[in-house]
């Protein structure tokens, strides 16, 4: 990548654009031809744009995508879109959405830049790069583009820290999400919890506690300030002594949790008991015969599996 590219990379491609590129409006019958240039803008076919293969978007809004097509529809595609040649055609490097928006309308053609890309590695790192700053990513999408951007273009935090115009700290809170537990990361992706929340759980290093604090959020609604206490309480808890009687509220949550796992495999009421000291109790109910029968060939099987 030359030096220039690598100066204006932080500060997205407005950098590389020409001045006044913003006021390319678009619904167009007269398309300007592409004359094989470098750094110009045209209007090219849509049919002829192939997909990004290193797009970091994953999640698309109907409906911000719908207000976006009917804002085209009124008033053209005011903000082109970038691309590389490619084959017969151009490949997208930034602009899905304003694509898929066009493509709902059915717009032919659409205002692109055009922009020189020497490898498939410059090319992630500017569809990555342009998408962080300019699209409306969720948390999870930044995250995984941050580590897309460590391991697939081997920059280091600092690094890409410069690239996309933040401070390291940011970056290190981001790259955290990807320790959660799948199911807590496709909340966060869905809005079901918020990027404080996220954060908040993190701060509890047991994963079956985040996934029982995660059902209590879903459940009872706990706000993020409910959600640091119980991590604050869990880590208060984790440095008593071993033989402190367990009370801590905290703690039982990793108790229900477990418990919760148990009734589902037994079908049936299980509880568990602290007595101090490191001891306890597993009760598992049974209500006939029949029914104690069928939990103990269940249970036999699990023994000798694990022979």
């Amino acid at each position: 990548m030359s030096t220039l590219k690598k100066t204006v990379l932080g500060r997205g491609l407005d950098a590389l654009l020409p001045k006044g590129y913003e006021d390319v409006g678009v619904l167009n019958t007269s398309p300007k031809r592409d004359t094989g240039e470098n750094g110009i803008i045209v209007n090219v076919e849509i049919d002829k744009i192939h997909p990004n293969p290193f797009q970091p978007r994953i999640d698309f809004d109907p409906t911000a995508l719908e207000e976006l097509a009917n804002s085209i529809r009124e008033k053209g595609v005011i903000q082109p879109i970038t691309v590389r040649r490619f084959e017969a055609g151009y490949q997208l490097i930034a602009g899905e959405r304003r694509l898929r928006a066009a493509q709902m309308v059915r717009l032919k053609y659409i205002p692109a830049y055009v922009l020189t890309v020497s490898s498939d590695k410059e090319m992630l790192e500017l569809a990555l790069i342009e998408n962080i700053q300019r699209e409306y990513l969720n948390p999870m999408e930044i995250a995984v583009a941050y580590q897309r951007l460590i391991d697939e273009c081997h920059l280091t935090q600092d690094e890409v820290a410069k690239r996309v115009g933040k401070d390291r700290t940011t970056i290190t809170n981001f790259l955290r999400l990807l320790k959660l537990p799948q199911k807590i990361q496709d909340g966060l992706r869905r809005n079901k919890i918020s990027m404080g929340h996220a954060r908040a759980l993190l701060g509890i290093p047991n994963e079956h506690v985040q996934l029982r604090v995660y059902e209590r959020i879903m459940e009872e609604g706990l706000s993020v300030r409910k959600v640091e206490e119980i991590a604050r309480n869990f880590g208060k808890a984790k440095h008593k002594k071993r033989d402190h009687v367990i009370t801590n509220t905290n703690v039982r949550i990793e108790y229900e949790y477990l418990e919760a796992q148990l009734r589902e495999f037994l079908g049936t009421k299980v509880s568990i008991q602290s007595k101090g000291s490191g001891r306890g109790e597993i009760v598992i109910e049974f209500y006939s015969i029949d029914d104690f029968e069928r939990l103990f060939e269940l249970l036999s099987s699990v023994s000798k599996h694990k022979e």
